[in-house]
């Protein structure tokens, strides 16, 4: 049986990478930067992870995949943190798992708004957000809410098409 010394910790990301988001099964929860930090110190792995938000339902969801992932490939003492030190963001999430989520057709959150920008881009907004399927901005929303918390409902005008948007965040 596999220890957590006989894994170094670019071992152990390969085997995050595997670990999907259960409501975005396209992205796993490296791509989505929820996975942060991982160390191997003498027999003992520690996943440090970062809630979307804090009400997040999938994140008991994520901790079982990684604890069934790690005992799956013999490793049997880990512990999986959750940490709210930091606040996640979609600016974790790399241009590639942008471009998956919209292959997957949900449109991609783009930059967060800083500052002063940020109430510019509450409910009301001019903030543009282009179809998945077909890129037209003659898009609508239809509800803050999509599916999950994360994403709102869209619908395209040119393609007649409802689409989901991930918010940035």
């Amino acid at each position: 049986m596999a220890t957590a010394t006989t894994y170094n910790k670019d071992e152990i990301w390969d085997l995050l990478s595997e670990v999907k988001d259960p409501e975005i099964p396209v992205l796993s929860i490296i791509e989505l930067g929820i996975a942060r930090e991982v160390t191997v110190d003498e027999n003992k792995v520690t996943v440090r992870i970062t809630p979307t938000y804090s009400g997040c339902p999938a994140m008991s969801a994520i901790e079982k995949e990684i604890e069934k992932t790690l005992r799956v490939n013999g490793i049997q003492n880990f512990e999986v943190v959750k940490d709210f030190s930091e606040t996640w963001t979609t600016d974790w999430m790399p241009k590639e798992a942008k471009k998956k989520l919209k292959e997957y057709g949900i449109a991609p959150p783009g930059k967060t708004a800083k500052d002063d920008d940020f109430l510019k881009n509450i409910k009301g907004s001019s903030r543009t957000i282009s179809c998945p399927y077909c890129d037209s901005t003659n898009t609508e929303l239809q509800s803050e809410f999509g599916s999950t918390a994360c994403k709102s409902q869209y619908y395209c005008h040119d393609c007649d098409e409802p689409f989901e948007h991930f918010k940035c965040i």
